[in-house]
């Protein structure tokens, strides 16, 4: 199985959970890039790895779980995603680090005006050409004790797959283990 983690903002392919992910499916490929800052060359290059890697199940949390909602066609799971990123940029304009290690050796990246219209026009269309099939490839798990985003309500007012967790925004290896793997397993 193929099985793509798409990290949240300030975050790499080098996150905790894609490390956790491939620890507790040893048998499975996790490919997990560090996502771009511009949002179009992002999901681009998300598009372009579910083609090529033929990935059975997108696993996106955060502003990760944004971009695995636009994935129309591949089976996902959305873990406390940020429809609105655009906003937690605008608070943020100017230099900021990167939490997690990436590829490229960058320890920060730098927020503009035009990123966050960026993320503002691809999040006002982050619903569109939604069909029942599109619907049932959406799973979505809302943290109980998450403090930073709360897209629930935004959510099923699109979708109606979802469950609540025992945790907070960031997944600790409990919830992958308990939650997220036997999700993975069950959907395919």
């Amino acid at each position: 199985m193929n099985i793509l983690y798409i990290h949240g903002l300030s975050s790499s392919g080098n996150a905790s959970t894609s490390n956790n992910l491939r620890q507790l499916l040893p048998d499975h490929n996790v490919f997990s890039p560090d996502l771009p800052i511009d949002p179009q060359e992002a999901l681009t290059l998300l598009q372009t790895i579910v083609k090529e890697q033929n990935i059975d199940i997108a696993v996106g949390t955060s502003m990760g779980g944004m971009f695995a909602q636009k994935l129309r066609g591949t089976r996902k799971i959305i873990v406390n995603p940020a429809f609105h990123v655009s906003r937690t940029l605008r608070k943020n304009i100017g230099i900021n680090p990167f939490f997690n290690k990436r590829a490229d050796g960058a320890t920060e990246y730098e927020i503009t005006e035009e990123i966050c219209q960026a993320y503002e026009e691809l999040e006002s269309a982050q619903f569109d050409n939604l069909t029942d099939k599109e619907r049932n490839l959406t799973y979505a798990l809302f943290g109980t004790d998450d403090d930073v985003v709360n897209c629930e309500p935004e959510y099923l007012e699109h979708y109606t797959h979802c469950a609540k967790f025992t945790g907070g925004h960031r997944l600790s290896l409990d919830n992958l283990r308990d939650t997220i793997v036997p999700l993975i397993l069950k959907a395919l």
